[in-house]
């Protein structure tokens, strides 16, 4: 009988932690609310309405083999920054992308390392797609640390940025690659004769068929970048951008585009902290493991004085400037906003976010999903600061 009653407490134990458990992981959230978070402004979601492909003419898949000498494909290619360790993240990247888009199309892809390629990741990658792959190598001074930058300095700073728990802050690989992602891929000579590209990188999901050329839709409405995920920024990654971006502008203000988003640059109503500790600026980004994007932007002289400033100023390395914040602020101060697109259609995955469209063409996205991680996440979603200063609410 002891143990009767033994096993019955244990049940009812077990039980009232699985209840509590399961209120912790769906309760909704307190103070904020996630995917569908609605500013005062907002009197629509577009992240939870019908999504369609865009309007218009649009590039079908027909002409599009592999081997057809007069496919409709243009300059563009898939581009990928990755390892040869990662190859298994790769080929699930690119099996999602060939299943969902790529097959119907067949657009190259290009992969760059600061080392050359072994044989095992060249035979699985080609393995997975029907177009050509090309394997390139990154420059050495490309990829090497500045001279002016005082190793000293950086060994201090990206211990600074380890203490204030600042993701690969101390690893100086992560800072090459930010900077190589930010302003030199784009002079590579394999892509002298490129224009788009579409950013892939390993262990990334994608959801949503596909079933238009997505570089033809760029091309033909003169849309110069394309992006899924919008998020703030670690403010203490990147302290003393938006105050060199302020320099830069003082001494080029011809730069600026008239129809641009700065606002949205600028916004300090949402979270305010991150505006006060990134010294005036959102921490608004592109999320840029993610974008389509005309490479003519980058090769602007606007943008590649703004770089060359930056890069002499050193936050590569002293603090953590990403290519995301870096690519999103020029956007958001020298182009046209309305040249800028959501890819709204293309359901996507990296860990721990997601762009989940509601659509029939999708699977195993879940509508609306903004992320599958801790609660905390969801006050990092900075989309409906876009849809509300680019007029989508």
């Amino acid at each position: 009988m002891a143990l009767s009653r033994y096993m019955r407490a244990l049940v009812l134990i077990s039980a009232l932690l699985l209840v509590s458990l399961l209120f912790q992981i769906y309760r909704p959230p307190t103070s904020w609310h996630g995917p569908a978070e609605k500013l005062q402004e907002m009197t629509s979601d577009p992240n939870l309405e019908p999504t369609n492909e865009p309007e218009g003419h649009l590039w079908r898949k027909d002409e599009y083999g592999a081997d057809n000498p007069n496919a409709p494909r243009i300059n563009a290619t898939l581009l990928a920054l990755v390892r040869n360790k990662e190859v298994d993240g790769m080929v699930q990247s690119m099996r999602d992308l060939e299943r969902t888009w790529n097959s119907k199309f067949n657009y190259p892809w290009t992969f760059f390392n600061d080392e050359p390629f072994d044989d095992e990741f060249k035979k699985k990658t080609q393995a997975e797609t029907k177009a050509k792959c090309f394997y390139e190598l990154i420059p050495k001074e490309h990829w090497d640390v500045p001279s002016w930058i005082n190793n000293d300095l950086f060994e201090e700073s990206a211990q600074m940025l380890k203490e204030e728990g600042i993701q690969y802050g101390n690893l100086v690989s992560y800072h090459q690659m930010c900077r190589w992602n930010s302003g030199l891929f784009y002079h590579h000579p394999a892509l002298a004769n490129t224009r788009y590209y579409w950013r892939v990188e390993p262990k990334v999901h994608f959801f949503c068929d596909v079933d238009y050329d997505v570089f033809r839709y760029m091309a033909d409405r003169n849309k110069t970048y394309g992006f899924t995920i919008n998020l703030y920024d670690a403010p203490q990654s990147i302290p003393t951008l938006w105050p060199e971006t302020l320099k830069f502008l003082a001494a080029h203000p011809e730069y600026e585009n008239k129809n641009n988003a700065r606002a949205w640059l600028e916004d300090s109503a949402r979270r305010p902290e991150h505006n006060i500790k990134a010294n005036g600026y959102s921490t608004c980004h592109f999320w840029s493991n993610f974008e389509i994007a005309d490479m003519e932007v980058w090769r602007s002289k606007a943008y590649e004085d703004y770089f060359e400033h930056l890069d002499r100023a050193g936050g590569f390395f002293y603090e953590r400037w990403g290519d995301a914040p870096v690519h999103s602020i020029a956007l958001g101060l020298f182009e046209d906003a309305s040249k800028i697109h959501w890819f709204r259609d293309i359901g996507y995955q990296h860990i721990p976010y997601f762009n989940c469209p509601n659509s029939p063409k999708c699977t195993g996205c879940r509508t609306g999903r903004f992320t599958d991680g801790e609660r905390f996440l969801f006050k990092e979603d900075c989309r409906p600061n876009w849809f509300k200063f680019v007029g989508m609410t």
